[in-house]
């Protein structure tokens, strides 16, 4: 009886008229983000760099973090990061990679439980070696080109060329600003992050596609209107639906991000950044680089044209 709508009817919207401001904004974090890699490059976590995980549980009550510190410095493992993880009694301890190969590894294991005691409880503990991270590394980057890839095939078929390029210049930008984000604040860049990557270009083309099939259908039934006024018609006919998708998922994520643990936290800050990146490059750089690109206006096989408006 009384519906909600975060979005009006018939919004007319002029996203069009910003999109050479929307170019340019996005040229500009796009310099930034690709001269920031290449400056300060990521933080890389123990996926890619290797090294020795360890996560703890003090089993008399909350952990002091100082005091570990002090207890772990004894141990002369070179640089450790600790850290609470969750609960106030659960730790992540993590130590560089030591040289000397796997044992030099598993000797730094048996230095920290010699300091620590039987005063924690071991939850977890991983060793990653130089190998094994370095192609972490190179399959997270294969497995990103692989699916912008295969974005460019699916729409390609589906669409039309100038459709391909348009989601593909949106995936790239989202990627590239999600890469430049995490080496500005030298955010923690693991597999997960990797994930994450690869969860943000399925939402994008997602928003993407419903943003094109609209634009898709009123190519066949307005032969005559002016693309820039179509886009903008397409894009405010599903404004509605994109901006409560978006609305939705940021809810979980932010309820994952606050509530999850520190487990997922990188991994939903990505994502929540994507989900914003996303939406934006749907309107202002998908949609957009249709006008830069044209696109044939009888190519549908549709013989239903439908209503024609003619602009002046």
């Amino acid at each position: 009886m009384f519906p909600i709508h975060l979005v009006p009817h018939e919004t007319k919207v002029p996203f069009m008229g910003f999109h050479r401001i929307a170019f340019i904004f996005s040229g500009v974090l796009a310099v930034i983000s690709i001269v920031t890699f290449l400056t300060f490059g990521l933080n890389y976590g123990i996926d890619f760099k290797g090294g020795t995980l360890i996560e703890i549980q003090t089993t008399d009550g909350p952990a002091d973090i100082g005091a570990l510190r002090s207890v772990i410095s004894t141990a002369n493992v070179g640089d450790t990061e600790i850290q609470e993880f969750g609960a106030p009694n659960e730790v992540l301890i993590r130590v560089e990679q030591q040289p000397g190969g796997e044992q030099a590894q598993q000797a730094v294991i048996s230095r920290l439980k010699e300091v620590l005691g039987d005063s924690v409880e071991y939850r977890r503990v991983e060793v990653v070696g130089p190998k094994v991270s370095s192609e972490l590394a190179q399959t997270g980057a294969i497995a990103v080109f692989a699916a912008i890839f295969a974005v460019l095939v699916y729409i390609w078929f589906r669409f039309e060329w100038q459709f391909a390029i348009g989601a593909i210049a949106a995936l790239v930008h989202d990627v590239l600003l999600t890469i430049g984000l995490f080496s500005i604040l030298q955010l923690e860049f693991g597999l997960s992050i990797i994930a994450a990557i690869l969860t943000i270009v399925g939402y994008s083309l997602n928003d993407t596609v419903v943003v094109y099939d609209r634009v898709r259908e009123n190519l066949r039934r307005y032969k005559k209107l002016a693309l820039p006024q179509l886009l903008d018609n397409s894009i405010n006919q599903t404004l509605s639906r994109t901006v409560l998708t978006s609305l939705t998922t940021l809810i979980a994520l932010f309820s994952l991000y606050i509530l999850g643990g520190e487990v997922i936290r990188g991994f939903t800050f990505a994502m929540i950044w994507g989900v914003f990146v996303g939406t934006y490059s749907s309107i202002f750089v998908a949609a957009p680089m249709l006008t830069v690109l044209g696109t044939k206006r009888d190519w549908s096989k549709s013989s239903d044209s439908g209503p024609q408006t003619r602009t002046s």
